[in-house]
């Protein structure tokens, strides 16, 4: 009997093979776990390679550190085969493995044709040396390989099964089965090898003309060393990508649920926003639609909600906003919907099963707004003002609905205050008339009905022309011309403004440009901005977008700001005016001396210009504290290095104290009326005011 011998450093590298082998494995299953579509048959095709090759080459290794007194090979066909083996039986491992479940008969039966095909491939690579005689068993040790190789495909699978899912230190779990699952693998090999017999006399028939010893060890090893560490680093890699885009699409969802966030609810309040209620209150008719009911809408609108801005400041305005949030959406159920339009205005919407049943529930809410709110340390008292449209019967769509229980909001403040009130027939006409009258303001814009007239400006000193005011007017087809006063409120409740002024920021630039190629290059044009307007995020961009659209110079012009509008959130309105002033913009203070001021901010903001209220003007003649309140803010705007504008000029003795008390240019019916573009210029060399001697 022929004695062999083992060479311990390839045995031990054939062992460092299987379990690098077992771990390239249990990773790969991971892979396939996860995978979806296309991808896992590329992975479970690529593991059974990458892992088939591992298994292989720690059996060749152990065959290659086997040695005989006679020389041996091994026959290349046979080699091959044993490989493919290898690669077929660790494809069924990995398809096994990726099924979601692995009940007790199928583990069984999988480890029945893995242990099957790891015996065949290792007694075929034995059968490739091609001993003359056969190699002999020993009958007992073979069938121990066997039990081996089924058992440790059993054990296998099910650390694969359970190991293939990430989770906190899969990875150590995964190294130490590794190592359990190598030893399995490498004791199947050795058991097998122990149990050849070879008899005297045997010869190696792939000796001469087969793979032998010379230097193969190395290559097999090379080449295998290299097929895991691809596999497993191209795991490694896509694992690391696969988490980081786990982690951007969870970024992403908590980003777009922020946006979404941002989108349909009040930042102030955290309410639903008007987006959002327009959707549940259609929501609300298609469910009555369907069956059956009624539901109510209540349009709330706070009493007595400015005088506490006025006095204690908008920050305090905006706590009691979120105070009686809080309290309103306390009383509701979940099923209902409370929002915030805008300002001091709520609105809730509310299942009912009778109509009748949302007198208790306004009633309710009024007296819940009547009780003393407690803000930073102040007692503060205010009530509300509630319209009533219920649905069906006062409206066939959301904004009719609104629309009607808005008016039923302005009757109960025009009975008093304090209470509430249901829309009905006596108030759908004004209601008609707001929606027809909403209709033709959208309308307005895409059929060019806008036009703008100038009111012309002129040096108070020697009566020259300085520039003009643009002012807005609405040539409605069947109602003639409109003033603003008859739709830029309904405009700014819509948001309609924002088109609307971008309109004319454009428009009057245009004109501008005119009158500055003509030669009037030292006239400035003043456009009026609402406070929507100048709170817009985007105004900055369509000022600058207007300027260069048209080639003007940005001192050509003056945006006109209110006091209020300026003071509502003075550090806010500091960083618009200034990104304006350092575009080189003008900004007037309009209005100035009828809202609320802290001369602290006033003499902060970057502004050019102050604008005396035509209500000062107007009884300047006649009221001694008017002619020294127009006196203070003279003074003051000189101190302060401003401009000083003063509108609405009258009469002679108007003009004349005016000018004698230093304003810079005057505007007014006394000196011209706002004209169309195409009659200013002739109109203004007409009307021309004389200087004040």
């Amino acid at each position: 009997m022929l004695i062999g011998s083992y060479s311990f450093t390839l045995v031990f590298i054939s062992l460092s093979v299987a379990i690098l082998a077992s771990y390239t494995a249990l990773d790969l299953t991971g892979r396939i776990a996860t995978a979806r579509g296309r991808a896992v048959h590329l992975w479970t095709a690529g593991g059974a390679f990458a892992m088939g090759v591992g298994v292989w080459s720690m059996h060749f290794i152990g065959m290659l550190a086997f040695k005989l007194p006679i020389s041996l090979g091994y026959d290349i066909a046979l080699t091959a085969l044993s490989l493919l083996i290898a690669v077929l039986s660790c494809g069924f491992a990995l398809w096994l493995v990726s099924q979601p479940k692995l009940p007790v008969w199928q583990l069984a039966f999988g480890a029945l044709i893995m242990g099957a095909g790891i015996s065949a491939m290792h007694y075929t690579g034995m059968a490739a040396m091609r001993m003359q005689p056969g190699i002999d068993y020993d009958p007992t040790l073979f069938g121990a390989s066997l039990a081996i190789a089924v058992g440790a495909s059993a054990a296998a699978l099910w650390i694969a099964f359970r190991l293939r899912q990430q989770s906190p230190y899969v990875r150590l779990f995964r190294a130490g089965a590794a190592i359990v699952m190598g030893i399995a693998i490498v004791g199947m090999h050795y058991t097998g090898m122990a149990a050849a017999r070879f008899p005297e006399g045997s010869f190696c028939g792939a000796a001469l003309n087969g793979l032998n010893g010379n230097g193969l060890d190395n290559l097999v090893l090379i080449t295998t060393l290299a097929v895991l560490s691809i596999a497993l680093l191209t795991s490694i890699l896509d694992a690391r990508l696969e988490a980081r885009t786990a982690d951007l699409a969870h970024s992403l969802t908590v980003a777009n649920r922020e946006l979404t966030q941002l989108a349909l609810h009040d930042t102030l309040t955290g309410l639903p926003n008007r987006m959002l209620l327009d959707d549940r209150i259609n929501q609300a008719m298609k469910k009555v639609n369907e069956q059956g009911g009624c539901f109510a809408l209540m349009f709330i609108d706070l009493d007595g909600f400015k005088p506490v801005n006025d006095a204690f400041g908008h920050h305090m305005g905006d706590q009691l906003l979120k105070e009686v949030a809080v309290r309103l959406r306390e009383d509701l159920r979940s099923l209902d919907t409370l929002a915030r339009i805008g300002g001091d205005e709520f609105v809730l919407l509310v299942r009912l099963t009778e109509p009748n049943d949302a007198l208790g529930l306004a009633a309710r809410q009024v007296g819940l707004i009547a009780q003393s709110f407690r803000v930073a340390e102040h007692e503060l008292q205010i009530s509300a003002s509630v319209g009533i449209a219920v649905y069906p019967g006062n409206g066939h769509s959301a904004q009719e609905l609104l629309m009607n229980a808005d008016a039923a909001m302005y009757h109960a403040k025009g009975g008093g205050k304090n209470g509430y009130s249901f829309f009905d027939a006596s108030m759908n006409s004004n209601a008609r008339k707001q929606l027809q009258l909403l209709q033709d303001l959208r309308a307005a814009l895409e059929h060019n009905q806008f036009c703008l007239h100038y009111q012309p400006k002129f040096h108070a000193a020697d009566g020259r022309p300085v520039g003009a005011e643009a002012l807005l007017r609405w040539e409605h087809p069947t109602h003639g011309m409109l003033m603003p006063d008859k739709f830029i409120e309904l405009a700014e409740k819509t948001g309609l403004i924002i088109p609307i002024g971008e309109w004319v920021l454009n428009e009057a630039c245009r004109q501008m440009r005119e009158w500055y190629v003509l030669g009037h290059t030292d006239w400035r044009i003043a456009v009026n901005l609402s406070a929507l307007q100048f709170c817009h995020a985007g105004l900055v961009q369509s000022v600058a977008k207007a300027l260069a659209t048209h080639h003007l110079p940005a001192n050509s012009l003056t945006l006109e700001i209110t006091e209020t509008t300026a003071m509502s959130d003075a550090d806010a309105s500091m960083t618009v005016l200034q990104e304006l002033s350092d575009m080189g913009v003008d900004l007037s203070i309009d209005d100035f001396g009828t809202g609320y001021s802290s001369l602290m901010y006033l003499k902060r903001l970057p502004a050019n210009e102050l604008k005396i209220d035509r209500g000062f003007v107007r009884d300047l003649e006649h009221d001694s504290d008017d002619a020294a309140i127009v006196s203070a803010i003279v003074a003051l705007g000189q101190a302060l290095g401003l401009r000083i504008v003063a509108e609405g000029v009258e009469t002679g003795v108007q003009q004349d104290f005016l000018t004698q008390l230093g304003c810079d240019s005057l505007q007014g019916y006394l000196l011209g009326h706002p004209m169309p573009a195409d009659r200013f210029l002739q109109g203004i060399a007409r009307d021309k005011p004389l200087a004040v001697s």
